[in-house]
């Protein structure tokens, strides 16, 4: 391996930097050159690659974001689009491929790897529901944003005496969101892969009030059924029988910015180097994660396609501690 490139693809992750940081001087430790691909896949069928070496990637561990940029491509989807793809990496003379992304982006690295390219994905996505790793870039620090505006919120909800609804990310997965609601003392999380009842919820906000609780905060994921918007237009709708409403806040695309925590700045380049050390083996198509607290690698064909399930016993820890 002699010339490597790197690209960031999906919804940018607070720690991408750190991880291109770390692809770019490891590689360069070994004698390596080093091209970064300018807004992902589209980026790559376009050609539009730069070198990188250890002065381009200064100064970028505490940014959040990607320096390279990332953007949705639906061409590179299609069989035309990779192979296109793979003609501008052969062009620069590239001979591997490292990805920094989520499940989409993960797919289209298996893509290449079937057509017979070297690729090793690095896990990022603050949905954190990629299999092959417990835990992705990003989703420390967006977990962190989420509990930061739970807690502030928590303060105006008790001065008022109110119920508030907390609208996180994480597309189909509700890690987000059960996490921010355990570490946020939530009375109740809202997620995709369970089925909620909005009548429950008034129940035990009722429950709340009775006891004598000053506030109440329900947080919901964004791709749940009765995300916050539907429910609520549900409670507007039944605010007579049900004797309150409800405040809504969504955080959305907040909780992708800022500076990455301390935890994903060093997780980013953990995984950024070991994603070069598997080149440096041999070892191609596979995504670099981490599981039981080790740094793994997981084949492509068992991790394209195969979201990642909630673990129930954290959902029932939560209902115990609402």
């Amino acid at each position: 391996m002699k010339k490597i490139a790197v690209l960031t693809s999906g919804g940018d992750a607070p720690g991408m930097n750190a991880a291109i940081r770390a692809v770019v001087r490891t590689s360069v430790s070994r004698g390596w050159e080093v091209m970064g691909v300018r807004n992902g896949y589209e980026g790559l069928i376009n050609g539009i690659l730069i070198p990188l070496g250890t002065r381009d990637v200064g100064g970028i561990i505490q940014r959040g974001g990607t320096i390279l940029g990332s953007a949705r491509c639906p061409e590179f989807e299609t069989e035309k689009g990779q192979i296109q793809a793979i003609r501008s990496l052969n062009a620069y003379g590239i001979d591997g491929l490292v990805v920094i992304g989520g499940n989409g982006s993960q797919a289209g690295s298996y893509a290449l790897h079937q057509h017979g390219f070297s690729v090793i994905g690095i896990a990022s996505t603050i949905d954190n529901d990629l299999f092959g790793s417990d835990i992705t870039i990003g989703v420390d620090t967006a977990l962190n944003i989420a509990l930061e505006a739970i807690d502030r919120l928590k303060i105006t909800a008790s001065s008022h005496q109110r119920a508030f609804l907390v609208e996180v990310m994480g597309r189909k997965c509700g890690y987000l969101a059960l996490m921010a609601g355990i570490a946020g003392g939530a009375e109740y999380v809202v997620l995709p892969e369970f089925e909620t009842d909005p009548e429950e919820i008034a129940t035990i906000l009722s429950e709340a009030y009775e006891k004598g609780k000053a506030h109440a905060i329900i947080v919901v994921a964004e791709g749940a059924k009765y995300n916050a918007n539907a429910l609520d237009a549900y409670f507007k709708e039944h605010r007579e029988r049900l004797g309150f409403s409800l405040r809504v806040t969504i955080l959305g695309h907040t909780q992708r910015g800022g500076s990455p925590s301390a935890y994903d700045r060093i997780f980013a380049s953990r995984l950024g180097a070991a994603a070069v050390e598997q080149f440096d083996k041999g070892n191609y198509g596979m995504l670099v994660g981490q599981l039981k607290g080790e740094i793994v690698s997981t084949p492509l064909d068992q991790v394209a396609g195969k979201p990642k399930p909630l673990d129930k016993r954290l959902l029932d820890l939560q209902r115990i501690l609402d």
